[in-house]
């Protein structure tokens, strides 16, 4: 998939700067070595192919482009494909705003990043999850009430933008859920849930690094914004991440994981070439 046009100005932009240099080196050199009269000629096609192949390589680079480092009001901010359990410091895996933890495909698919974490990360210890949860010490305006007429999973609704800590896990409250266990959320409501999280975050990360997934770029669909992509998904993160109050101290970062299946879809060069990433 072709994201990056062929003339793209950031492609020409970064293709001039290298001819700059190249030609700069170049005249310094025939300053000093004489050049053959019947050979000026080849090397005068040669030195084209060379600039036509560098500006192949800039374009397909700028296609290819699976990470990028930016600042955001002095945080540093990595965008990069991996795998979330892999990084280091605290990860972030969204929950529904009961924390479930039933995998079985209607509450959690198995193959959600919540799905993943909570079988492959917590196994047979879910009951100690579920204690962890129900003991921790949120704020008492996280905690909103007891949904007695829910016939399957838990009680307790929090806010949305919660986060319990859980070992090296940030767990957040994201998704609002029906009557039917079906995850719902507006536009107002996601960005509720990024002011809450960056807010919570600021609170807890202790100078640790975090890294978060594209929030929304699951099975969850935002009402109102069904075509909505995960390019500005990454580029709300980002804003909401900027205007908040969090803010990492070095050495401790924030990476935001693309999962491999999604940066066909995601210009990291436009969130780069972009002041703050929007």
């Amino acid at each position: 998939m072709t994201k990056v046009s062929f003339i793209d100005r950031r492609v020409i932009e970064n293709f001039l700067k290298i001819t700059s240099a190249i030609s700069a080196t170049l005249s310094l050199v025939v300053l000093f070595v004489d050049i053959p009269t019947n050979c000026k000629s080849t090397y005068g096609w040669i030195f084209i192919g060379l600039l036509v192949l560098i500006y192949l390589a800039i374009w397909i680079w700028s296609n290819n482009l699976n990470k990028i480092d930016i600042n955001i009001e002095g945080s540093e901010v990595t965008i990069k494909v991996g795998d979330i359990f892999s990084e280091p410091g605290l990860k972030a895996i969204a929950f529904n705003e009961y924390f479930d933890t039933i995998v079985d495909n209607k509450i959690i698919s198995e193959n959600s990043l919540n799905g993943i974490f909570i079988k492959m990360y917590v196994g047979d210890q879910v009951s100690e999850l579920d204690s962890h949860i129900d003991n921790y010490p949120f704020d008492e305006s996280e905690k909103l009430k007891s949904n007695a007429e829910r016939a399957v999973g838990k009680k307790w609704q929090y806010q949305i933008g919660s986060i319990c800590v859980y070992k090296d896990f940030l767990l957040a409250a994201f998704t609002k859920f029906d009557k039917n266990n079906k995850a719902v959320l507006t536009m107002p409501e996601y960005l509720e849930f990024l002011i809450n999280f960056w807010d919570k975050v600021n609170n807890v990360y202790g100078q640790q690094s975090v890294a978060t997934p594209i929030f929304g770029s699951g099975i969850t669909r935002i009402q109102g914004h069904k075509t909505i992509s995960d390019e500005d998904l990454l580029k709300i993160m980002l804003w909401t991440f900027r205007i908040s109050e969090m803010r990492f101290k070095y050495p401790a970062k924030l990476t935001i994981v693309i999962h491999k299946s999604k940066i066909d879809k995601i210009n990291l060069l436009d969130i780069k070439s972009a002041r703050n990433g929007v």
